[in-house]
């Protein structure tokens, strides 16, 4: 039985959508998502009668909340046909209430594009993607198990500007062997395209992967900062908004979606393994849904999606503001913070008079910002907040 909060929250924060698919031709040795090889035909009608399923029982969880954004995410959502595509938003629009602008982003893999499929995605009600590019080099992109090449990757970002205005490129960096210069070169081909939006990711040796078992030759921790700072460099010489550890953006083209995690916003995740995080006036939970695709079909299929919900407790919601808007590198107002988790600024006092006391952080009576000696050590900044209570 779920216990009440001590405190209450005096309003809700904004409502996401996350909708996974967990499909993907191939299972890159990295990932560590909830993802798994199509090596049958997609079983997409089932699993969209899953999501409508998922939805509709989730719908007395969120009644009457508007959805700030929605996010197709994987696995490989472009696996999906542009009319699956279209009758998961039909359902959506037809039992919730979507902001007039917002944001709806869909993850295509460079190797699943086709203009048409685009142009479909369009129509259905996507106004954003995302591309997993990773690298524009054929050596590094086949180190990483990526089952496009480098003209696959130029094909998609050419069509995605032909089809969208707002669009992301994801880009890796420390890849196996990879040298600085060859860092530079994948990020200023990314650049030659004028991306809205730029994702840059450290590549680490994720738990139960290939990678982590069998880990290739990896830049040393020298190199791979001397890439981080370049990239930062280089962005910021571009006009790029530095805003979130790994996020880059020209000015107005943030991502709302992930920035409603980075500030402890609400979302709904529906589909196999989807996480969510909802919020109520006197209590705050988690749910992940069943993992397996055919688990999660035949669960959700029968109103069970939900495989475990706990309530976040009133030390742990002190930790998970901070894990999500510390990665914010203009950091956050101190009344968020007692907005998000109804707790007053002082259960977190004594944390943030040691994080300024060890220069990882700056602050006023209104503002707390992450210094970059904090943003560069930022699991041993979180780890202050460990220890937060009420």
């Amino acid at each position: 039985m779920l216990m009440p909060l001590q405190h209450n929250l005096t309003a809700l924060p904004p409502l996401s959508l996350y909708i996974h698919i967990p499909w993907c031709v191939k299972k890159c040795p990295y990932c560590d998502f909830n993802s798994h090889t199509a090596r049958d035909a997609i079983p997409e009608q089932r699993y969209i009668e899953a999501l409508t399923r998922d939805l509709e029982s989730a719908l007395p969880l969120i009644w009457g909340r508007n959805i700030h954004s929605i996010f197709f995410g994987g696995g490989t959502p472009s696996l999906f046909s542009g009319e699956g595509i279209d009758n998961i938003l039909t359902t959506v629009r037809s039992l919730l209430k979507l902001d007039f602008f917002a944001e709806v982003t869909l993850e295509a893999n460079p190797g699943t594009v086709e203009a048409n499929k685009f142009q479909e995605f369009k129509s259905a009600g996507i106004n954003r993607l995302s591309l997993g590019i990773q690298s524009f080099n054929p050596a590094h992109l086949s180190a990483l198990g990526r089952i496009h090449n480098d003209r696959d990757a130029h094909n998609a970002i050419g069509i995605a500007k032909d089809n969208f205005d707002n669009f992301n490129l994801d880009l890796m960096y420390a890849l196996p062997n990879q040298t600085l210069l060859q860092a530079q070169q994948d990020l200023n081909t990314a650049l030659s395209y004028t991306p809205p939006h730029l994702s840059c990711y450290h590549l680490t040796l994720e738990p139960n992967t290939p990678f982590l078992h069998h880990p290739p030759s990896l830049p040393d921790d020298d190199l791979s900062a001397d890439m981080q700072v370049m990239i930062e460099t280089t962005l910021v010489t571009a006009n790029y908004l530095h805003y979130e550890t790994s996020a880059f953006a020209q000015p107005h083209r943030k991502a709302k979606h992930n920035l409603n995690y980075w500030q402890f916003g609400d979302y709904l995740g529906i589909g196999a393994g989807a996480h969510s995080k909802l919020s109520f006036h006197n209590r705050m939970i988690r749910q992940m849904r069943h993992k397996l695709p055919r688990e999660y079909m035949d669960h959700a299929l029968v109103g069970n999606p939900v495989q475990t919900e706990h309530e976040i407790s009133t030390s742990d919601r002190s930790f998970e503001f901070m894990m999500n808007a510390l990665r914010l590198t203009n950091g956050f107002d101190l009344s968020l913070f007692s907005e998000r988790t109804g707790l007053p600024i002082t259960a977190i006092h004594k944390q943030l008079e040691l994080a300024e006391a060890q220069q990882l952080i700056t602050r006023d009576h209104i503002h707390v910002t992450p210094t970059l000696h904090g943003q560069r050590f930022l699991n041993d900044l979180l780890g202050l907040f460990l220890t937060s209570s009420t």
